[in-house]
This record gives C-alpha cells, structure tokens and sequence, in this order.
C-alpha cells in the first residue's frame, strides 16, 4: 500500500501557472486583433472624409456670419437707439417747464402782470429751444391733438363730450408724447371726445339706480 503511493506523481504547480500565464496572453492577443479589425472597418473613405470636412467648414462659416449679423444689429441699435433712456428722462424738462407755466398762469395774484407775461415767454422760449434740440437728435413730438385715438401713440386718461367730433377724437392733450426716429419714446397722454348724453338718458338711468 505504501509503494502505491509512493508511484503516485507528484502535481508540477509551476507548469500549470505557465499555462494560465499562457492562455491569458492568447486571449489577450485575440481581442487586440478583433479591436483591430473592428477599427479597420471603421476607417472612412478619403471622399467621405472630404465630405465630412465640408459639411463642417459650411457649418462654421454660417455660424460666423450668424455672429456677424448679430453684431451689426447690436451695433446698429446703440448707434440708433443708446440714448434712448437719457431721452426719456430729459423729457420731465419739458413737463416741468409746463407745469411751472400752468401754476403760474393759475396764481391770482399774478394774473394780468408784466411780470408774468413776461416770464411766461422766457418759458415759451426755453421749451420751443428744448424741442429744437430734440427734433436735430431725431426726438419727435407725436401731433395728437384733432387726430383719432391710435393705441400705438395716445394713452387715453378720460372721455369729454363733445358732439361737435367724431367720438374716439383726441379734443385734449394732457401730456405730449415723443418718438425717437420709428420707436415710441412715451405715448401722448389725452382726453378723447364721446357723444354727449341726453338728459332723459341721464334720469332713466338714475331711475334704475
């Protein structure tokens, strides 16, 4: 029974690592060899390369002169419009001017003076000054006054009857507006006219009160 074991061989340890070592190194070759292949068969012809560049070259010459156009209009609309909030804002100059006249013609105690006359030119002169400079910078009263009401130009604050105009007529301007070149700076502030109401209207209307 001893001997029996005794011719039993013994396992190599060492030659079975080498086959794993060698079967792993097999494998690997066949996947670089497959990666191979597959990057073989995605290789692109010269044509379509060419294509591809075209196509890419088209792409970026229309994005440049996207940027291009964008950049003529940002700069055209500086050029046209960059003083468009300094604008707005010079206007109250002109309201001011107005209002203090209004006070002014409406102190009792100034009425049919010199001194009001008086000033109340030198005011005249400031404000027609003011709306010279305006108008050589393309800032434009709107002309309102007799027109229909258009919502483009006029904000209307009231109705006044009025039979003698068509109703929806601007009979009143409370505050002028203003344009810079096409665009709106403020729209005109005015009373429009409405047909005037009957007095039998009136009390029915009353009645139903």
């Amino acid at each position: 029974m001893d001997k029996e074991q005794e011719q039993k061989p013994d396992i190599d340890i060492n030659t079975s690592d080498s086959k794993i070592e060698s079967d792993n190194l097999k494998n690997q070759t066949d996947v670089k060899s497959n990666n191979k292949v597959e990057e073989e068969k995605k290789e692109i012809s010269p044509e379509e390369k060419i294509i591809e560049l075209e196509d890419k070259l088209a792409r970026t010459f229309a994005e440049m002169e996207n940027q291009r156009r964008r950049f003529e209009k940002e700069n055209d609309e500086a050029f046209n419009y960059g003083g468009f909030t300094f604008a707005k804002e010079a206007l109250s100059l002109i309201d001011n001017l107005e209002r203090s006249k209004q006070i002014l013609e409406n102190d009792n105690k100034l009425k049919e003076t010199e001194a009001l006359k008086k000033t109340i030119e030198h005011l005249e002169v400031i404000n027609k000054d003011l709306i010279s400079i305006f108008t050589k910078n393309n800032i434009k009263p709107i002309d309102s006054l007799n027109k229909k009401l258009d919502p483009n130009f006029h904000q209307a604050m009231m109705e006044i009857e009025d039979d003698e105009k068509e109703p929806g007529t601007i009979v009143q301007e409370i505050q002028k507006g203003f344009m810079i070149k096409d665009r709106l700076l403020r729209p005109s502030l005015v009373g429009v006219s409405k047909k005037t109401e009957k007095k039998e209207e009136k009390i029915e209307e009353n009645k139903e009160i």
